[in-house]
């Protein structure tokens, strides 16, 4: 019989989910509720200031922020990142911002698209509607008593 037993993983805190922990971060940190482009290893500042936190998770939480239409707006127009404290770190390179650049763009053509498919949608199922209604009031006119 084993007597050893594998210690349990208890977290020390409740696992938040990636989106509760990015409003937890935009509520403490003004980098991030104000959208300023990220210092390059924040990810490992944060987990020096809270070491309770989960790699996965907070990668997912940092994935989701730096991927939002307002932070790439910032980072389009940046000159330099920014560490926790809101301090000038590295600056933004013209790659990056270009990448920022591109990535609006395409997703913006992809919603212009996707409104149009709509409203294409909306204007073929009125169209639908209204031939179905003079059908039937052509029924109703033909219609023998």
């Amino acid at each position: 019989m084993n007597t050893s037993a594998a210690p349990e993983a208890t977290p020390a805190t409740p696992s938040l989910s990636p989106r509760a922990l990015l409003k937890s971060l935009q509520s403490e940190f003004p980098v991030f509720r104000d959208c300023q482009p990220l210092a390059i290893g924040v990810d490992k500042a944060l987990l020096a200031k809270k070491p309770e936190l989960e790699k996965k998770v907070l990668r997912i939480a940092l994935s989701l922020h730096t991927h939002g239409t307002r932070y790439l707006r910032n980072m389009e127009k940046a000159t330099h990142r920014f560490d926790l404290d809101g301090n000038q770190a590295d600056p933004v390179t013209d790659e990056h911002r270009q990448h920022a650049a591109e990535t609006l763009k395409e997703r913006l053509k992809q919603q212009a698209e996707a409104h149009r498919a709509r409203k294409k949608e909306e204007r073929e199922a009125e169209a639908q509607k209204m031939r179905a209604e003079k059908l039937q009031q052509l029924a109703d006119k033909f219609k023998r008593p």
